[in-house]
């Protein structure tokens, strides 16, 4: 008998269609819950976001979407491949459901945490779904017509009378049916001012609440860009100054010319190289004799082995001994030691270049890391690596000695230490101790590093512990 009250319970929890013919008391049960009934509908149209693949990603390209509008999908199931800054990925579904809409078709980009399709529970509310597109497609329309218009001449002058503003963002709920995603500085700001983002209607892209959007909605004065440019007009020669630095930035394009825009890839890669300027870096270059290597090379080569994993394996070696190398500086203030080894190796590929990772290479024999490494490059070629097979690396390695090249520098990559780059292995005329001389194989290696980290004295004894290691190569066989 105990047994019939547990049905009940659950079946006015979740199944609220019943409550409507249960009596009087259930609907009262029923309105006593009223946030229940309000997840239970939202519930029945999700949205799909435009996830960051990794720590640099800011907007991502939808590749091709692998489940088609109307299609049924379960959580799991892979429905859409984005081009994220270093890779193409298989972006999975977090809910069952059917794809009742899709907002970014293939070919076609949207910031990270914007919605990109719409997932109906049932298809009873696909129409509702496709309607929420529809609505969300005019939101777009309506948010991109203002900013050109005349309208926001007319927004400066009543900002004196913060009233005047009020009924602005009153209006905005009119407005807010599509609710956009708050970037993180506008969440910041609307709870310091104590905002309702629910109330504020975004002006970003695909209807994002943006840090103006929610000043504007707090009554607070719009960016005081207006009056810089102003006070810069009465002084002749102060404007012209500022207006020729852009026109130096940009240059002027060259006749005949084509101007290809950048990958997503490529761009990441031009971010990097930026912002690694910003790090007082220096390089320290050590020659080595590499016959010993070059005849372990030719006894490993026919087992897959390749000089790279040589080096690979060397250099994690070196940076055991020398923690210092391996470390990073990410915050400007103190020393990041990190506990793994492990090696980004650069790697060429179409349209751009990743630096696949061998990780703990410092525990794994030349055996395992080279069938390791070869499924890395497989999958670069691909532009299948996944963010930890492509961003975890704590020293790089990159290497132009199959090229013929005898000797270059690498920059720096955000967030390590140091770079190694490693020319080829040429015949040079040695002098021994005793004044003989003979011709051996020698490469040049040079090594960028964080100088707020790696000094002087640190780099060159790693390179010491390393050409040993590369001079007597016995114990990367171990």
């Amino acid at each position: 008998m105990a047994a019939t009250p547990a049905p009940l319970s659950l079946s006015a929890s979740t199944l609220p269609a019943r409550l409507r013919v249960a009596g009087p008391a259930a609907a009262a049960a029923a309105a006593g819950r009223p946030r229940r009934g309000r997840m239970v509908v939202r519930a029945k149209i999700r949205e799909i976001f435009m996830p960051a693949l990794s720590s640099t990603m800011t907007e991502g390209k939808i590749v091709s979407w692998t489940a088609a509008e109307g299609d049924r999908v379960t959580k799991g199931d892979a429905v859409v491949v984005v081009e994220s800054d270093k890779a193409d990925m298989d972006v999975e579904t977090f809910h069952d459901g059917i794809v009742a809409a899709v907002l970014v078709p293939a070919g076609e980009s949207a910031p990270v945490g914007a919605p990109i399709a719409l997932l109906a529970e049932s298809e009873e509310e696909v129409s509702l779904a496709v309607a929420k597109a529809q609505e969300l497609a005019k939101g777009g329309q309506t948010q991109q017509a203002p900013p050109p218009s005349p309208d926001a001449a007319g927004t400066p002058p009543p900002p004196p009378p913060p009233a005047a503003e009020a009924p602005v963002a009153a209006a905005a709920p009119v407005a807010a049916g599509t609710k956009g995603v708050a970037t993180p500085q506008a969440k910041k700001l609307a709870k310091q001012h104590r905002v309702d983002l629910a109330k504020v209607t975004g002006t970003g892209p695909y209807g994002r609440i943006t840090p103006e959007d929610v000043e504007a909605a707090a009554g607070i004065q719009p960016k005081p860009k207006v009056a810089p440019s102003a006070v810069a007009a009465p002084p002749p020669a102060a404007a012209p100054a500022v207006g020729a630095v852009p026109q130096a930035a940009v240059l002027p394009p060259v006749p005949g010319a084509t101007v290809v825009p950048f990958t997503t890839m490529q761009a990441a890669v031009s971010k990097n190289m930026v912002e690694s300027l910003t790090v007082p870096a220096f390089r320290v270059g050590y020659p080595i004799v590499t016959d010993k290597l070059d005849e372990l090379y030719e006894k490993v080569k026919p087992k897959g082995v390749t000089m790279t994993v040589l080096l690979a394996k060397a250099a994690a070696m070196a940076l055991a001994q020398h923690p210092v190398v391996n470390a990073s500086c990410r915050d400007g203030k103190s020393f990041t030691y990190n506990s793994n080894i492990n090696i980004a190796v650069a790697v060429a590929i179409d349209g751009g270049l990743i630096t696949p990772v061998l990780q703990d290479a410092d525990k794994l024999d030349i055996y395992l890391l080279s069938q390791n490494w070869k499924d890395l490059v497989k999958k670069a070629r691909a532009k299948q690596l996944q963010p930890n097979e492509y961003s975890s690396g704590t020293f790089t390695l990159s290497n132009l000695g199959m090229f013929g090249v005898d000797r270059f520098d690498a920059i720096l990559p955000p967030g390590q230490g140091a770079i190694m780059a490693v020319g080829a292995s040429k015949p040079t005329v040695v002098a021994d101790k005793d004044g003989f001389f003979s011709v051996k194989s020698k490469m040049l290696v040079n090594v960028t590093a964080d100088h707020r980290i790696v000094y002087g004295a640190d780099l060159a004894a790693f390179l010491q512990t390393f050409a040993k290691i590369i001079e007597d190569p016995e114990s990367l066989t171990l």
